[in-house]
């Protein structure tokens, strides 16, 4: 894999509090958004039909997107970027059948059904919030055991949680709604994260030389590994969106967020922590 020129960044200007200060507000900014969510909608991320349970319909008109809202009575239509006069019109009751028939007699050409029932999609959320708590949990005994340091270990523990929550925050700004496609991102980015942070925290601890020079080293292949993925990513979201394919654009989206907060969580969050650890930490 071709090598990124990273630049040599001098952390001996910037104090440990100053390094992790920007990381860390923009967590408790995204703690904030997904905590007035909640107190506005009841959920802290608003949940697609996955988990909801509805009916979705690919619908095509030349009425305008507030005209189909209004005669078929939704509160969900969202245009299709890669299909001129196409809208998802999302249901979140009803029966199937009838709602297809309401959108054949205003006109509209149905194109495409989805439909999960509302226990269904209780019992698949109740699953996905499973599946990413016990990742989690898992990834942390892994770090904790790894490591077997307070400190390097809880620095890994928190970039990974800001990894998941600031995305989670965004997909509530960009109108992105929590599905079995963002819950699969929002896993591969515990394991993106962990392996970026591992990968740092590998470097300054178990390798020889001084902490800027094994920082530096450690970024040279960090860096490089994230910047490709995320390009790799907003590649995969563009295109998807163009040609029409569900599911990958939020799916790309909601990583090239993920990837990009890593970045600053590693080489900023992680790295004040590390510093104060071998330069006062263990000394004290």
């Amino acid at each position: 894999m071709a090598s990124i020129e990273v630049s040599r960044i001098d952390y001996a200007r910037y104090s440990d509090r100053q390094l992790a200060a920007i990381p860390l507000i923009v967590l408790l900014l995204a703690l904030a958004v997904l905590g007035g969510w909640y107190l506005t909608t009841g959920t802290p991320v608003t949940p697609g039909i996955d988990f909801t349970g509805g009916t979705e319909l690919q619908v095509q008109s030349q009425a305008s997107a507030d005209e189909i809202q209004a005669t078929l009575g939704t509160e969900s239509v969202n245009s299709v970027a890669s299909a001129p006069n196409t809208y998802l019109v999302t249901f979140q009751s009803g029966e199937t059948d009838t709602l297809v028939q309401q959108a054949r007699r205003a006109g509209y050409e149905v194109q495409s059904v989805q439909s999960v029932s509302a226990s269904f999609g209780g019992d698949t959320q109740r699953l996905a919030l499973i599946g990413v708590g016990i990742a989690f949990a898992g990834m942390s005994v892994l770090t904790f055991a790894l490591f077997r340091s307070f400190v390097p270990s809880v620095a890994i523990v928190i970039s990974a949680f800001s990894d998941i929550v600031v995305p989670l925050a965004l997909m509530n700004l960009f109108g992105i709604r929590l599905s079995l496609g963002t819950v699969a991102a929002l896993l591969m980015l515990i394991g993106y994260s962990v392996d970026s942070d591992i990968l740092l925290n590998n470097h300054v601890l178990r390798r020889s030389g001084g902490f800027y020079e094994s920082a530096y080293r450690a970024m040279r292949t960090g860096v490089t590994m994230t910047l490709t993925s995320i390009a790799a990513m907003a590649v995969m979201a563009i295109t998807a969106t163009l040609f029409g394919i569900p599911l990958l654009p939020e799916i790309g989206t909601v990583l090239v967020f993920g990837l990009t907060v890593d970045l600053m969580n590693t080489y900023m969050l992680n790295m004040s922590l590390l510093r104060w650890y071998m330069y006062e930490g263990i000394a004290r």
